[in-house]
């Protein structure tokens, strides 16, 4: 389903290259649960971000249900982040004033969908995670947890082949934060395809398996059975 094929990224420090991923090849089949960990630097969120088409690679290729994220143009990789992708982020990122049914339909929305059609999408996700009753509620009345319930709501409302999670527990307490462990861990029963970035080993033993990235390579793929007791 995702494949990044001989993946290198380089930055320029002056005269010198810089190496954020080196040489990486990945196969991600459709219905996984992969958690990336690695030290601060280690290319983790690069990872991320050439996977959700948020940056091109230096060298390589990456593919999504066999289309490229590689050599296109601007205008197609922002249909394929809005349609295919779904991102969640470690501050929520939610919209202020907007409440978070309004949130939850934004992706619709800034595609042209009028409100009328979008709102009972909205508050069935709402209602699956668990926060219909605060559908009209805008993110300084939330907390924590409800604010990242709302922020995997709306990366859930296009459907997307696939859920990028970068740090997602990283802004929340050990309770709230295994409350989302086990909300992504019952969405990836339920067959949706998962990357997550955590430096919490915890954390990333909710997945199905672990890669390791040191340096920008990839040091250690593991499959594992599920959540540390």
């Amino acid at each position: 389903m995702i494949e990044l094929k001989n993946v290198s990224k380089q930055y320029r420090q002056g005269a010198r290259a810089v190496y954020a991923l080196k040489d990486v090849s990945l196969s991600i089949q459709k219905g996984e649960f992969l958690s990336i960990m690695g030290a601060s630097g280690s290319g983790k969120s690069t990872l991320l971000n050439l996977v959700g088409g948020l940056d091109q690679p230096s060298a390589g290729e990456v593919f999504i249900n066999a289309k490229p994220l590689h050599g296109i143009s601007d205008s197609e990789l922002t249909l394929i982040r809005r349609r295919q992708v779904g991102f969640i982020f470690q501050f929520f990122n939610l919209l202020p004033l907007l409440t978070a049914i309004e949130n939850v339909g934004l992706p619709l929305l800034v595609d042209g969908l009028p409100f009328t059609r979008v709102k009972p999408m909205a508050e069935a996700i709402l209602h699956k995670i668990g926060l219909a009753a605060r559908a009209e509620h805008r993110p300084e009345q939330l907390s924590g947890g409800e604010m990242q319930r709302v922020a995997i709501a709306r990366a859930l409302i296009t459907n997307p082949a696939v859920l990028l999670a970068d740090e997602p527990t990283g802004n929340l307490d050990s309770h709230t934060g295994e409350e989302i462990l086990l909300l992504l861990k019952s969405l990836h029963e339920q067959g949706q395809t998962i990357i997550m970035v955590t430096h919490d080993s915890k954390a990333a033993a909710y997945g199905t398996r672990i890669i390791t990235l040191k340096d920008g390579a990839l040091s250690q793929d593991v499959a594992i059975g599920g959540p540390l007791a």
